[in-house]
């Protein structure tokens, strides 16, 4: 058996680590944060001596450009100018040309440390963004583990749930069973003995009264029929070949219409969304809950008419079966064990192992509705 207080402790120490692990982490972020303010502070400087610098560069260029025409017009009219003034041209140009070049030189220098900081800003950045990570990720951690004896006895308790559905859909897997075997027994299997007698005696009417097999050939024929639409039935009830071969849509439906005649029972079906193929298990768990649905409806609703509403969403579907019947007392009828729940159990089952949502509403007089959400992405 599991030591809980053995386990107690190890959950403890590692609380305990992690804890110590959270506060350096926490110290390293605040002082990632600081050093974020700074650099951003910095950078801040470093990019308005940039832009007053490229401007003191744009400006000395004009001058550079000045002088250097002043120059060549000295050189083109060299004997108009005294030495005094052609000296100064020169030095002029030779000034501004130096000035320049320094002011570039400060500008390449203030570019490249202002990429930097960008560059410095955006690691810091995410030094902070992963630290707050690791700390929340370490709080969620710290708040399970502590949570520890009462998790482990949801956990064991979720693992008696599930157990208990396994045996459950077991049990159902077996009733099923049972229930197409008497079906077959009672249906197509005395029809099959019959068609036997019945043509052992085709058979012997051939030798002594010909003018009779005719007839009999007849009885013959539609006892055969009949034998074949009991077969499809039982076929259906067990998988609806539909179902794979056009989706949840057409199979209620075609399920529907033969429903509706069956039982003098009005369904109204309305889908919304674009209809789509989904996942075959889905599929089918969400056939046999509006089966199911549809017959607790004949056995003990006494409704005359049922909208099925069917809601296609890109991430999940949305179903809803509604009747005008005499509804019941929900909480009544889920405690009757002996009554199984009108099936409620079974389907509501069904849902839960799909990881979707069921709910029933209803009331004595005020009908039912059944609504049911699942996770359906496309097949």
């Amino acid at each position: 058996m599991l030591d809980i207080s053995v386990l107690d402790k190890v959950i403890n120490k590692t609380v305990n680590t992690l804890e110590k692990s959270k506060e350096e982490i926490y110290q390293i972020s605040e002082s990632a944060r600081t050093e974020y303010e700074r650099v951003k502070r910095e950078l801040a400087r470093t990019k308005e001596k940039t832009a007053a610098i490229i401007l003191k560069v744009d400006k000395t260029q004009r001058e550079f450009y000045k002088a250097r025409l002043q120059l060549m017009k000295v050189d083109r009219d060299f004997k108009q100018y005294n030495e005094e003034e052609i000296k100064e041209a020169y030095n002029q140009a030779h000034k501004k040309q130096l000035q320049l070049l320094e002011l570039q030189e400060q500008e390449k220098m203030l570019r490249l440390h202002r990429d930097y900081l960008e560059r410095h800003l955006i690691t810091i950045k995410k030094t902070i963004q992963r630290s707050e990570e690791l700390i929340s990720n370490m709080t969620m951690a710290m708040r399970f583990l502590t949570n520890d004896l009462e998790t482990l006895s949801s956990q064991i308790g979720e693992i008696q749930q599930m157990h208990a559905m396994g045996l459950s859909i077991i049990k159902a897997q077996e009733e099923e069973r049972k229930r197409v075997a008497r079906e077959i027994h009672d249906g197509p299997a005395q029809s099959m003995a019959n068609i036997v007698m019945r043509t052992e005696f085709c058979l012997k009417l051939l030798e002594k009264d010909p003018t009779k097999v005719q007839h009999e050939l007849h009885c013959l024929m539609d006892l055969v029929r009949k034998s074949l639409k009991d077969v499809r039935k039982i076929i259906f009830d067990l998988r609806p070949m539909v179902l794979d071969d056009l989706g949840l849509v057409p199979a209620i439906k075609r399920y529907i219409e033969q429903y509706s005649k069956d039982y003098d029972i009005y369904v109204e079906t309305k889908v919304i969304g674009r209809e789509r193929r989904l996942d075959s298990a889905v599929e089918v768990a969400l056939f046999r809950v509006i089966q199911e649905s549809l017959a607790n409806i004949k056995k003990h609703a006494q409704a005359n008419q049922v909208m099925i509403k069917i809601e296609f969403l890109p991430e999940k579907i949305n179903i809803a079966v509604r009747d005008n019947g005499r509804g019941f007392d929900k909480n009544k009828i889920l405690s009757e064990k002996n009554r199984k729940g009108f099936g409620l159990l079974g389907m509501r089952e069904r849902i839960q192992l799909l990881k979707g949502s069921f709910k029933i509403k209803t009331a004595p007089g005020r009908g039912t509705e059944i609504l049911l959400s699942v996770a359906a992405k496309n097949d």
